[in-house]
């Protein structure tokens, strides 16, 4: 991360987003509608939690043939997913009820998934939010030295391959937030005094972080193998291919919105100042796909239409496929781009095409 302090341009003189703005909120006003989830998200939740925790219950009290083990895990990996998505994601926003606390609890719906509210309320709502595609600020953009999703990374000889390879630790995304990637991160953003609120106290924040990962493990690995006398090989090899399943899914859902050739990756001037203003940043950096899918738009909480989720994050996703229209409507009077894969086949398509031109050596300046 760089130290420079980023600031968007406020010349926004054709007034895109006041128009926006005034738009989205006419469509809740006269349809007498929440922004918040209702009924359908509140359902959902239910749906996502049965795939996630019903086959984790059958798998501790019934025998199976190792085929449906390995199918339960699969479930409980897509469930994960789902919950995150759907669940998780809409709360930590604020974007779950109008009511605090439920979105409280429903945003501490990150601890069963692996990972650590705090830690994932900087990076996502602060960090790639606010800096969406803005290199060396954007911490969904960072993958080490392993891959390279941008001109502006350093390039190896072995990103040469990394069309092939990106799978493999695509999977291995909330292993990580089992194992490392939490511990690092809240460091790093204690020390940088990073918060999505109010700063919590450093002894406040790494007892949460240590006790919550204790009881994560005992839940999913311990109970299952002291009390249930299942094999550890079992629980290890099915706890790995649920978090696989899960890191894979949650990995290219967000990659198809940020890391194809029309999402741009841009670096600030040497002030640190955005040639665009903030909401029309989010036009060049952001890729919608496959928003005519219902199944898509149900199972991903809404991701596909990441155009609307960064313009308007406070939104429930349950209400996306209405305003997109009107997005998509004003983009176009702006001459501002509105970019979107028709279909999810065409948008995984242009992303490993990304990462194999990413991959190419780059030609040295003459």
């Amino acid at each position: 991360m760089r130290n420079t302090q980023i600031s968007f341009s406020r010349v926004d003189s054709a007034k895109f987003f006041k128009t926006l703005n005034k738009r989205v909120n006419n469509y809740f006003k006269e349809n007498n509608i929440s922004r918040n989830g209702n009924w359908k998200l509140h359902l959902k939740t239910v749906v996502m939690f049965s795939l996630f925790l019903t086959p984790y219950f059958l798998f501790l009290t019934l025998d199976f043939p190792w085929w449906a083990q390995l199918l339960l895990t699969i479930v409980m990996g897509v469930g994960m997913a789902g919950v995150g998505m759907n669940v998780m994601h809409d709360a930590n926003h604020g974007a779950y009820s109008s009511k605090k606390w439920i979105n409280k609890i429903m945003g501490g719906s990150m601890y069963i998934l692996a990972g650590n509210v705090y830690n994932w309320q900087v990076q996502h709502n602060v960090l790639h939010h606010t800096y969406t595609n803005i290199h060396g600020h954007d911490e969904d953009l960072e993958a080490g030295r392993i891959l390279r999703f941008s001109v502006h990374s350093k390039w190896n000889r072995f990103h040469r391959f990394q069309h092939y390879y990106s799978v493999f630790f695509y999977g291995l995304l909330t292993i990580n937030w089992v194992l490392t990637s939490d511990f690092f991160q809240t460091k790093r953003y204690l020390a940088q005094k990073l918060a999505y609120g109010k700063l919590p106290k450093p002894a406040t924040q790494w007892s949460v972080l240590i006790i919550t990962k204790l009881i994560y493990a005992a839940i999913w690995i311990l109970i299952p193998i002291l009390f249930f006398n299942i094999a550890w090989w079992k629980i290890l090899i099915g706890f790995f291919i649920m978090h696989y399943v899960a890191g894979l899914i949650l990995s290219i859902v967000f990659q198809l919105a940020h890391v194809v050739k029309e999402a741009e990756v841009m670096l600030p001037d040497p002030s640190g100042t955005m040639k665009n203003t903030w909401a029309i940043h989010q036009l060049f950096t952001t890729v919608n796909f496959s928003t005519k899918n219902k199944i898509m738009n149900w199972f991903t909480g809404g991701l596909n239409h990441q155009v609307e989720h960064h313009i308007f994050p406070n939104i429930s996703h349950i209400h996306y496929s209405k305003i997109s229209e009107i997005v998509k409507q004003t983009a176009r009077e702006f001459n501002l781009p509105y970019n979107e894969y028709k279909t999810t086949r065409k948008a995984i398509i242009a992303h490993f095409k990304h990462l194999k031109e990413m991959g190419l050596k780059p030609a040295i300046p003459a």
